[in-house]
């Protein structure tokens, strides 16, 4: 893997900074979508990605800001002769599938081909010759999902937590980078406690990163229906993590080392 390129930082709520939380996993061979929300096209175009490079999509979850740009992006590429791969928990899979069926989108007459892969927790699964993943089942919705990316000899290079709360036995894994739901500081989670079921905030994220010995944190998924600045949310995250943090913007591109 060489480069993360955010194409939305934000949550459910966009603003005019932060679009819904989705990026673009980079390597040598190919182009790995995470999430797949609204004017996917246009955004791949703006950070110089043809779409029809795009291979894989990632879904995490089937909550409309993850996956409602799916039906847009295959019906952007039906003259495209190519073959999508859509990987992710069996409910997402199974409503991914009927979205693209409310459109027509998989008739003969669209030439861009998708392939539906369920994801069983656990197992690798093969996106090219320099990219495989894993999924982990993750509390936020019955079809979340978690998922790590690993290169062609299978050591884990980065984790993705998708939308979750604080749930430490994920990052029981051996991985250096870390990008991770960070919804709100703790005092818009305090106000609203149902929160914590569903989310993290940046106190919590800073500890869970500190306790698993992340050497560099991305957080996203910012709430754009309250208010706070990104001082407060890496104010919060400092009191305990001393790692590399890099607060991703939406079209901000993001080397991965080895």
């Amino acid at each position: 893997m060489k480069e993360i390129v955010f194409i939305g930082t934000g949550g459910s709520v966009a603003t005019v900074e932060r679009d819904n939380t989705s990026f673009l996993l980079l390597s040598e061979d190919t182009a790995a979508l995470v999430d797949c929300p609204g004017s996917v096209i246009q955004k791949l175009k703006k950070v110089a990605v043809e779409p029809s490079s795009v291979h894989s999509i990632i879904v995490t979850h089937i909550h409309p800001d993850h996956i409602y740009g799916l039906p847009s992006l295959v019906h952007s590429l039906m003259q495209e002769d190519c073959v999508i791969e859509i990987l992710g928990s069996e409910p997402s899979m199974n409503f991914c599938r009927d979205l693209l069926d409310l459109f027509n989108l998989r008739s003969e007459k669209v030439k861009c081909h998708v392939n539906f892969v369920p994801a069983v927790e656990g197992e690798k699964y093969r996106l090219s010759p320099s990219l495989n993943c894993v999924f982990y089942k993750v509390p936020h919705s019955p079809s979340s999902m978690a998922v790590g990316f690993c290169d062609s000899e299978n050591k884990m290079e980065l984790l993705y937590s998708g939308d979750t709360p604080r749930f430490p036995q994920l990052l029981e894994r051996n991985v250096d980078c870390l990008i991770h739901d960070c919804s709100a500081p703790s005092r818009i989670f305090e106000q609203y406690p149902s929160l914590f079921a569903m989310h993290t905030d940046s106190l919590t994220l800073g500890e869970l990163a500190h306790e698993a010995g992340i050497k560099h944190l991305l957080p996203c998924h910012f709430f754009g229906e309250v208010q706070f600045s990104m001082a407060e949310i890496e104010r919060e995250i400092r009191k305990n993590f001393r790692g590399k943090l890099t607060i991703p913007e939406d079209f901000s591109r993001v080397p991965l080392q080895k």
